[in-house]
């Protein structure tokens, strides 16, 4: 099969108005009147983002959600996305057609169509990349730089199931594994395999959040970025983390706490609100049936750091403060 007829088969069913029937080199897109675009890139790869084994409609989802948790947390819509498919020689087609059969469904899900991209062979593992391209009123898109002091913290969902998921799935043996049913530990595995981007909370993102981000390393790490770049502070009472009902049941073993607050893999939504917002900003979040729980407060200008305080009032830390590539 060369190269055009494997676009032809396998990518251009999925491709939307801008991909030009994937027969030119470019896109050609307009973005929406009185728009902005908002733009992300992350990619994926076998042996290190997922495992060689994992199913190909998982690998597909991931690769598209965890781009979409990004434009979700400016607070943005996404159009449609860029791939470049990097595949080993001799490869499964049979895996390719799984995966193209997931990724245009969580396409549509998500309605973000395929707007073009590149396929090419590789030495190397199974690599994935996938840029989307958002679009947000104009002066809205909500930065990771505007926590301001008395704002209040959010995060959306539940946080650490991925991070416990993943050892899980990795056959990883630890004392807090032996706290879990075989449902709480499928409902692990499951969060780390398939990504839930929050995009329900983008237009509330953009009305009511100073800054904001998606948790991709780890709550803990992820906060101290936020709170770096505002050039603030930030406190955080650790009993208020929301946890799932299995990352509680695991987390009552010290280990498995820090690695839901440090391990990353969450795709939530982090974020500030004002304390004149905040009452507004939680009632809009009710009556859309988005789950969010405030956890802390940006308290200073001028420390840069992340106090966490445990369910004593002691001030609490990390080992790390979340997953690094280097």
């Amino acid at each position: 099969m060369t190269e055009d007829d494997l676009i032809a088969k396998f990518f251009a069913p999925l491709a939307g108005p801008s991909a030009l029937g994937l027969k030119d080199d470019t896109a050609l897109y307009a973005p929406p009147a009185g728009h902005e675009l908002v733009l992300t890139v992350d990619a994926i790869v076998a042996g290190v983002h997922f495992f060689p084994g994992d199913p190909p409609e998982s690998v597909a989802r991931k690769a598209l959600r965890v781009n979409i948790s990004d434009i979700a947390a400016k607070g943005a819509e996404p159009q449609g996305f860029l791939m470049t498919f990097a595949m080993p020689q001799n490869f499964d087609m049979g895996w390719l057609e799984r995966f193209v059969h997931a990724l245009g469904e969580d396409a549509k899900l998500w309605r973000c169509p395929l707007m073009g991209g590149d396929t090419v062979s590789t030495l190397g593992p199974l690599s994935i990349s996938i840029t989307v391209v958002g679009a947000v009123p104009t002066g809205k898109m909500v930065k990771r730089t505007g926590a301001q002091v008395g704002d209040a913290i959010y995060v959306s969902g539940t946080i650490g199931d991925a991070a416990l998921g993943l050892y899980v799935h990795g056959g990883k043996q630890e004392p807090w594994m032996e706290r879990l049913s075989p449902q709480q530990r499928d409902f692990l595995v499951q969060r780390y395999l398939e990504p839930q981007p929050r995009l329900a909370l983008a237009p509330i993102i953009r009305e009511f959040a100073n800054g904001a981000m998606d948790v991709s390393d780890g709550l803990a790490g992820d906060l101290a970025k936020m709170m770096r770049v505002s050039g603030a502070s930030a406190r955080v009472e650790l009993a208020r983390v929301p946890l799932s009902d299995a990352a509680r049941a695991a987390c009552a073993d010290e280990r498995a706490f820090e690695i839901a607050m440090t391990g990353g893999d969450d795709y939530e939504i982090l974020f500030t609100v004002s304390k004149e917002q905040f009452r507004a900003f939680e009632l809009a979040a009710k009556q859309n049936s988005i789950g969010t729980t405030k956890i802390g407060s940006v308290v200073s200008a001028d420390l840069n750091s992340c106090m966490f305080i445990d369910a004593n009032g002691n001030a609490s830390g990390f080992a790390r403060a979340s997953y690094s590539h280097f």
